[in-house]
This record gives C-alpha cells, sequence and structure tokens, in this order.
C-alpha cells in the first residue's frame, strides 16, 4: 500500500516530470496564430476541449503502458533509460534557440485552415506529444498500486488545469512577457527537463546494474573463472 508521502511525491514527480515538456508558455503564441481571426469564446472553447484530449491521450498510454511494455518485451529499467534519453533530448533542444512546432508553412497554413483544432495540432502534438507519452509510460514503472496511478492522473490533471489557464490567458502572457521572456521561460523548462531525463536514465541503469538475475550471472561466471 502506497504510503501518503509517496502518494504526493507521484503528484509532484508527475507536474514537474509533465510541465515542462508540455510547456504551455511556448505553446502559447503557437495557439494564438493557429486560432487567428477566432472570437475569445471559440478559443477558450479550442483551449478547454484540447486540454480534455491531451488527459484522455495520457492517460490512456499510462493505464496501457504495462499492456505496452509487456506486449513488446520491454523492461521498467529499459523504460525509462529509452524515455530519459527521448526527454533529455527534447530538453537539450530547448535549450537550443527556440522553434515553433509547426516548422513549415504549409503546416502553419493546414493548421489554420482546421476548423478544429483541438485534438491536432493542439493536443497532438502540442500538448501531448512523444516526449509527454514517454514521460507517461515511464511513471508506469514507478505505481505498483492502483492508488499510485490515482497519484499520476491527479498530477496529469494539474498540468492540464495550468495549460489551460495560460491558454486562456496567452494573448495577455505574450504581451507581458514578449519574444525574449518566451525564450527565457523555454530555456529554464529545457534545463528542468534535461534534468528529468538525465535521471530517468540514471534510474534505469541502476535497476540493470542491481538486478537479481544479472548479479546472479556475474556470480556464477567468477566462479568458474576463479575455480
Amino acid at each position: 500500500m502506497a504510503t501518503p508521502a509517496h502518494f504526493w511525491e507521484l503528484i509532484l514527480g508527475t507536474i514537474i516530470g509533465l510541465l515542462p515538456i508540455i510547456n504551455p508558455f511556448a505553446a502559447a503564441p503557437v495557439f494564438l496564430a493557429i486560432t487567428e481571426g477566432d472570437s475569445e469564446q471559440r478559443r477558450r472553447q479550442q483551449a478547454r476541449m484540447g486540454c480534455i484530449y491531451m488527459v484522455l491521450i495520457l492517460v490512456g498510454f499510462l493505464v496501457g503502458g504495462s499492456f505496452i511494455m509487456s506486449f513488446f518485451g520491454i523492461s521498467i529499467p529499459g523504460i525509462r533509460v529509452a524515455g530519459g534519453l527521448m526527454v533529455a533530448g527534447i530538453g537539450l533542444s530547448m535549450l537550443a534557440p527556440a522553434r515553433t512546432t509547426l516548422e513549415s508553412p504549409e503546416e502553419h497554413a493546414a493548421a489554420r485552415a482546421k476548423r478544429d483544432i483541438s485534438f491536432t495540432p493542439l493536443a497532438m502534438p502540442q500538448l501531448s506529444g512523444p516526449g509527454s507519452i514517454a514521460v507517461t509510460v515511464g511513471f508506469t514503472s514507478l505505481a505498483s498500486h492502483w492508488i499510485d496511478y490515482v497519484a499520476i492522473i491527479i498530477g496529469i490533471l494539474v498540468v492540464a488545469t495550468i495549460s489551460y489557464v495560460t491558454l486562456r490567458l496567452s494573448t495577455s502572457i505574450v504581451k507581458i512577457i514578449g519574444v525574449n521572456g518566451m525564450g527565457a521561460v523555454t530555456k529554464i523548462m529545457g534545463f528542468l527537463l534535461l534534468c528529468v531525463g538525465v535521471q530517468f536514465v540514471v534510474n534505469g541503469v541502476i535497476a540493470i546494474a542491481t538486478d537479481p538475475s544479472l548479479l546472479h550471472s556475474i556470480r556464477e561466471v567468477w566462479s568458474a573463472r576463479t575455480n
């Protein structure tokens, strides 16, 4: 049974792990661009549905994470290392000069032409892309009881709420923070994300190095050589 301390640690860890990679502050100018010409009511509706879709996507991968791992024969340490490498790579790219998610004029025009942008490109891949999905699946390795999954889902809901409020206030945020401020926030988020990714890799490597079956095999090989 999970302890109250572990419950709150999982909530906080989920928020710290997902918030930098989702980075709603960086999503704000993209959201304004792809909803240009829409009314404030329409923007609120798109932001709300985008965050709902984000929760459904991440919770779906959280619940199905164990099945995905067993189906493909992926170990818990393996997914920690793989997810950590992906997250660290995204963090490094955020520390580099900023790039928008909509990379080409064709993609930008297609996004603006869509009548409903709440699922794509807002929820997928802007808010719940490969990085946030990898982090969510990685959290399944920390859950040993159903209450742990509840804690992680609460963390996802908190991040979704922060993202929704940020998108709701995107016009004011972009005006107040400005281009340089947005770049600084992105770099801070990138550094936090890099730290999270490295810690995932460290935990995965330690789990592999201390695996009982691996240690037993090493002892057997050592005994065979010394005898």
